[in-house]
């Protein structure tokens, strides 16, 4: 049974213009995820509609996916949604006081595909242990795009 949201988040000392010029890269992904180590983006501009070519990794095994940007909201928010597996990521952008608050979140409203639940079985021993791959990957991705940002 896979987890319908995993998501952290992390309290950035700069604007969110500042946040968002990192978070829009989405070219830089490779340098601050642990598992996604390449996005290509498919087009001349980063917006709704936007499709990307991603190379992704665990250990020794690489895959790629396919993504589509599905909300992009300037300031405030980024999502894209990997073909393969149906799930949903999201960066949302939150002013405070004294900077940004930023969520990176990985949900599946519509389920993740069996075929993904499958290899990910396979592959890494179970859905379980991948997802809580993922939680700790999202908290290292977070780490440094505040490190990245606040530099």
């Amino acid at each position: 049974m896979n987890r319908q949201e995993i998501s952290a988040s992390i309290d950035i000392d700069a604007s969110p213009s500042a946040v968002w010029r990192v978070v829009s890269d989405l070219k830089g992904m490779g340098e601050r995820s642990p598992q996604c180590r390449k996005m290509f983006i498919l087009g001349r501009r980063i917006g709704k509609g936007t499709r990307t070519l991603n190379i992704n990794h665990v250990g020794w095994v690489h895959w790629p996916t396919n993504a589509k940007v599905i909300e992009f909201e300037p300031l405030r928010r980024l999502s894209f949604r990997i073909v393969e597996n149906r799930t949903v990521w999201s960066y949302e952008l939150q002013e405070l006081p004294t900077g940004t608050r930023l969520i990176e979140s990985r949900r599946a409203p519509d389920g993740v595909s069996s075929v993904s639940n499958l290899l990910t079985s396979r592959a890494f021993g179970s859905t379980a242990a991948f997802e809580d791959a993922l939680e700790r990957g999202i908290q290292r991705t977070l780490a440094r795009i505040k490190a990245e940002v606040e530099a």
